[in-house]
């Protein structure tokens, strides 16, 4: 499951990078494997989205979003 694929209020774990060229920079910004995420809120036309981890509010474009691998672990 992709993180582009989350609905706001979904939490989910990041497990992976498909694009090698952009996970170092998630590294940088806390997106590191094992890191619990939380869908915070999409903008009305859907690009970017906000997302929490580490303890901070993140936005994201969609085609970045894209390339974040995660599993779901929802509590709803």
């Amino acid at each position: 499951m992709k993180l582009s694929e989350l609905k706001p209020g979904q939490t989910a774990v990041i497990k992976d990078f498909s694009d090698d060229d952009l996970s170092l920079r998630f590294l940088e910004m806390g997106c590191v494997p094992g890191e619990e995420i939380l869908l915070e809120r999409i903008a009305p036309l859907g690009d970017p989205i906000a997302i929490r981890v580490s303890g901070y509010s993140l936005c994201l474009r969609q085609s970045e979003a894209e390339s974040i691998i995660i599993s779901s672990v929802d509590r709803n």
